[in-house]
C-alpha cells in the first residue's frame, strides 16, 4: 500500500481530569479569562482555556522538552 502524505491522525479523544486548585489560582484563572476576553473580544470558559494554558506552559518549558525527549528515546524497562 502506498504511503499517504498525511500521517495517521492521532487519537484526539479528550481525557477528563478533575483537579482542585487553591483560591488564589482560581482567581488568577478568572482574571486571565477576563483579560483574554478583553484582548480577543471573545469570552472563553475556563474549561476551554485551562488546557490551552497548560499546553502553552509545557511547550515553553525547554528543560521539560529536552528531558521528555530523552525519556522517549531511552525508555526505562
Amino acid at each position: 500500500m502506498a504511503e499517504l502524505k498525511l500521517a495517521r491522525i492521532p487519537d484526539r479523544t479528550p481525557i477528563k481530569l478533575t483537579i482542585a486548585v487553591p483560591p488564589e489560582t482560581h482567581q488568577a484563572l478568572g482574571d486571565y479569562a477576563a483579560i483574554y476576553a478583553e484582548s480577543y473580544g471573545r469570552e472563553e470558559p475556563l474549561v476551554e482555556l485551562i488546557p490551552a494554558i497548560l499546553a502553552a506552559f509545557l511547550d515553553a518549558d525547554r528543560e521539560f522538552q529536552r528531558r521528555r525527549s530523552d525519556i522517549r528515546r531511552n525508555p526505562k524497562p
